[in-house]
């Protein structure tokens, strides 16, 4: 049986010194992560029309990027920055659908204002993509739009009714996360009050 030889005492204390200072080393500040309800609400609720249209909502899809719950926004240099800690409740395009469909629902235009998985046959579909929330430091601004189509559901073939792209900007007003995350809320509200205004006409008859 071969014997090891005894570490010399100068080397033991050495290790057990660095090991010690291992223990000490500074660490990394702790951030929490915060996380923000996207949710806008319609200023005032009205009842829904007396045999008023049905119109379905389907879901948003995400643009590019967009499919990520951190808050975004573009850096000095141009390129995009997903905040990992200030993130949405849930990701853009769903918290923003089912804004949409509150929206739409209080605005008293139509009988009932639904998803798709509702069971109702709708006389109108509204579906569309989330292609731009984000901010823009650089320019004091943030940025929302959605690309959106209504089709008639009651003629064969289906016909088209609109097509067209709702976009607003808000400024922003301190450059903090709350700041942009206040300037985003206030551009998609100015875009969802676009929507209701674009499908107005189509919702009487």
């Amino acid at each position: 049986m071969s014997v090891r030889p005894a570490l010399p005492r100068r080397l033991l204390l050495g290790g057990a010194a660095a090991l010690g200072g291992c223990s000490v080393l500074p660490q990394p500040a702790y951030v929490q992560r915060t996380v923000w309800p996207l949710i806008v609400r319609r200023p005032a609720v009205l009842p829904p029309r007396a045999r008023g249209k049905v119109l379905v909502v389907r879901d948003l899809t995400p643009g590019p990027g967009l499919d990520q719950p951190g808050v975004q926004w573009l850096r000095a240099d141009g390129s995009l920055h997903v905040d990992f800690y200030n993130q949405w409740a849930v990701p853009p395009a769903e918290g923003i659908t089912d804004d949409l469909r509150r929206w739409l629902a209080a605005s008293g235009l139509f009988a009932a204002v639904v998803g798709p998985d509702s069971g109702l046959t709708g006389d109108l579909v509204l579906e569309g993509e989330l292609t731009a929330f984000l901010g823009d430091p650089a320019h004091q601004q943030a940025r929302a739009a959605l690309a959106l189509v209504l089709i008639g559901a009651r003629t064969t073939p289906t016909r088209l009714l609109m097509q067209q792209t709702i976009a607003a900007q808000a400024p922003v007003e301190a450059t903090t996360p709350a700041g942009m995350v206040a300037a985003l809320l206030a551009a998609l509200r100015t875009v969802l009050a676009g929507t209701e205004a674009r499908v107005r006409r189509f919702a009487a008859g």
